[in-house]
C-alpha cells in the first residue's frame, strides 16, 4: 500500500526532514524505524490480485472502468478526486501499475479478527467488481495477458524504464504478478534475530508450498511461481533476500541498513515528469554528493519504499514471497505464519526443519514442492504449523478448513 499511495507524492523537504550528511547518520536512522520491539501482538495482510472481465478474462481492462468500479473507494493514482474511503472491513484499496488490486487490511489483535475483517472487505470488492462485469484472478501471475502498464505516474514510468533497461522481469512485476503479503510484528528484542532468521529460512519452504503462478500469458511458464521468478530476476540489490539473514551473529538492522543504503535508486522525486534516477547511483553515493541537492530523512523513507526484499523491514515485518491464492483460500498461508511466529516452540522446530533448504529461493519458485527436499520440509513445517494452530483463537471449522488446504497442497500428508 504505502508504495502505492506514495506514487503521487511529489518530493518534498518539510520542516519534519533532517539532511543526511553521513553514511552512518542513515545507518542510525533505518535502524530506529525499521524493527520497533516488544511483545508480538498483531498481524495483517496484504491481498493483491489481477483483475479480468468475467466473459472475456484475457481482454485488457480500462483504467475509466476501474474507476467507476472502485467509486470512493479508488485510489489517488487512480482518482486523485475520489475519498479514497476503507472498504466496510477497515481495509484501503490501492491499485498497482498493471490494475492488480490490492487490500491492505488494518492491523488485527487475532486470526479470527483478521479474517473476519478481510473476509467482508473481499466480498465487498468481489461485489463491486461483479456489478461491472469484472472478477478477481486466482493466481499470482496473470495467466492470460501479457504485461501492461495501466497507470501512468512519474514513479511508474521511471520504474520501467529503469527495469526495461536490464530485462523483462521489472515489468512482468509491475504489471502482472499478484502477492498475498503477511504483516506480523517484529517481536521483543530478545527474539529479535531469532525471529528474522526463522522467517527468511522459511521463506523459500512456504513459497514452494503455496505457489499458484505456473501459467502466465497463455503458456506455461514451467516455474511453480512465475511471480517469484520475475520478482528475483530483477537487480537482486534490490529484489533478493538480505545478505545472511539466517546468520544469528548478524544484527538485522545492521544488515537492513547496509542493503538499503548500497541499493541504486529507482527513482528520485522531484518536480515534473521525470524522475529518472541516474544508472548505477546507490543512495549512500547520494549522500556523498553524487545528486544534488542532499537527500533528507524523507528521500530515504521514499528509498525504502523502492526495495522489494523477500522479507523487508518496515516497523513490523513484512514477508513478500507468497503467490496469491485461489477464491477464500488466502487464510490458509496468513494462519500458518502466524501461528508459527506466535509459538517460540513451534518456531524454532519448523526453522530447523528448513536447514537444508535455506537460501534456496530460485529452486523453490522453479521446482516447487516436485523437489524432494523442499517437499521434506514443507511436510514438517506444516505438521509444526498444524499444532500450533490448536493454541490459536480460531475456531474448530477455521483451523479444520486450513488443514484441508495443507492437505491439498502436500498429497500424503498425515495429519498429527
Amino acid at each position: 500500500m504505502a508504495e502505492e499511495l506514495l506514487a503521487a507524492v511529489p518530493r518534498q523537504r518539510g520542516t519534519g526532514a533532517t539532511i543526511l550528511h553521513e553514511v552512518t547518520e542513515a545507518e542510525g536512522y533505518i535502524a530506529s524505524i525499521c524493527f520497533k520491539t516488544g511483545p508480538p501482538a498483531l498481524v495483517g495482510t496484504e491481498l493483491e490480485w489481477t483483475v479480468h472481465h468475467e466473459d472475456a478474462p484475457g481482454d485488457p481492462l480500462d483504467p475509466a472502468l476501474l474507476r467507476r468500479t472502485l467509486g470512493p473507494h479508488a485510489p489517488p493514482t487512480l482518482a486523485p478526486e475520489a475519498p479514497h474511503q476503507p472498504l466496510p472491513g477497515g481495509g484501503i484499496v490501492t491499485l498497482e501499475p498493471g490494475g492488480q488490486v490490492e487490500i491492505s487490511s488494518a492491523p488485527a489483535a487475532s486470526l479470527t479478527a483478521l479474517r473476519q475483517s478481510v473476509d467482508r472487505d473481499r466480498t465487498h470488492l468481489i461485489q463491486l467488481l461483479a456489478a461491472a462485469g469484472l472478477r478477481l484472478g486466482e493466481s499470482g501471475i496473470d495467466p492470460h495477458r501479457h504485461p501492461r502498464r495501466l497507470l501512468d505516474t512519474p514513479r511508474y514510468a521511471a520504474m520501467q524504464r529503469a527495469f526495461d533497461s536490464h530485462s523483462d522481469h521489472g515489468r512482468t512485476m509491475m504489471c502482472s504478478t499478484a502477492g498475498l503479503q503477511v504483516c506480523v510484528d517484529a517481536g521483543e528484542p530478545h527474539r529479535l534475530v531469532r525471529r528474522w532468521a526463522a522467517v527468511h529460512a522459511l521463506g523459500p519452504v512456504l513459497l514452494a508450498t503455496f505457489a499458484t503462478a505456473r501459467r502466465h500469458a497463455g503458456r506455461d511458464s514451467g516455474w511453480a511461481s512465475a511471480r517469484m521468478r520475475a520478482w528475483l530476476g530483477i537487480d537482486h540489490r534490490r529484489s533478493g533476500p538480505v545478505g545472511r539473514a539466517t546468520d544469528p551473529a548478524v544484527d538485522p538492522a545492521t544488515a537492513w541498513a547496509r542493503y538499503a543504503l548500497t541499493a541504486p535508486l529507482l527513482c528520485v522525486r522531484r518536480p515534473g515528469p521525470r524522475w529518472d534516477a541516474p544508472p548505477g547511483v546507490t543512495f549512500a553515493d547520494w549522500i556523498a554528493g553524487a545528486l544534488t541537492p542532499p537527500p533528507t530523512t524523507e528521500d530515504l523513507d521514499y528509498h525504502l519504499g523502492t526495495l522489494f526484499p523477500p522479507i523487508r523491514p518496515r516497523g513490523y515485518l513484512e514477508l513478500r514471497f507468497l503467490d496469491t491464492q485461489p477464491a477464500d483460500e488466502w487464510f490458509a498461508p496468513v494462519a500458518v505464519v502466524s501461528a508459527l511466529l506466535d509459538d517460540d516452540r513451534a518456531l524454532d522446530a519448523a526453522r530447523a526443519a528448513c536447514e537444508p533448504v535455506e537460501g534456496r529461493w530460485l529452486d523453490a519458485a522453479r521446482l516447487g514442492l516436485s523437489d524432494p527436499a523442499l517437499a521434506t520440509a514443507a511436510a514438517r513445517v506444516c505438521e509444526e504449523a498444524s499444532r500450533a494452530l490448536d493454541r490459536t483463537d480460531l475456531p474448530a471449522a477455521d483451523r479444520a478448513a486450513v488443514l484441508d488446504i495443507l492437505d491439498r497442497r502436500l498429497p500424503g500428508r498425515r495429519r498429527a
